[in-house]
């Protein structure tokens, strides 16, 4: 998906690619495929992949110390992406992952299509999903923490477990 879309990746990058699935086992569903970039204390930037229909959840970037929380900017490259947020309920397409609808409460939705972005303030309740044809998406943001993200659904585990023996 990301050659189709344009963005080539070294063969240094493609090991660390990261496969999430939030610890629901539903990754056609449930996730997404990212690949960061670079992520220091003032910025951050990643390409994220979404196979169709896929969602990553509902969550936010809480403050942490000082710092109010990660701003990000999504840009669509190929593909659409549904991105829900905070706000006035705008959506007559939705489709919750099923067995999750309860985890899902902010529906004011912006479809973005290539070359279309959006900026999401800090400690904003917000989701996403693909379209039919899944999609993918640059994330510019400030300092990505992702294991202090709050997710809606107590479910979710966000840093990869390793299985013991």
């Amino acid at each position: 998906m990301l050659d189709r879309a344009g963005v080539t990746i070294s063969a240094m990058e493609l090991p660390r690619i990261e496969v999430a699935d939030f610890g629901l086992g539903e990754l056609e569903r449930t996730g997404l495929q990212l690949l960061t970039y670079v992520n220091t204390d003032r910025y951050c930037a990643k390409e994220l992949v979404l196979f169709p229909w896929q969602t990553c959840p509902e969550h936010r970037h809480p403050p942490v110390g000082e710092d109010p929380g990660k701003m990000e900017t999504f840009r669509c490259r190929s593909g659409s992406v549904r991105l829900y947020t905070e706000g006035e309920p705008t959506s007559n397409a939705l489709r919750l992952p099923a067995g999750s609808e309860r985890y899902y409460t902010v529906f004011h939705e912006l479809v973005l299509g290539p070359g279309d972005q959006y900026t999401i303030p800090p400690n904003t309740l917000h989701w996403f999903q693909a379209g039919a044809d899944g999609a993918v998406v640059t994330e510019f943001s400030s300092t990505s923490r992702d294991a202090l993200d709050l997710f809606t659904d107590p479910r979710i585990v966000r840093a990869p477990m390793v299985g013991g023996g």
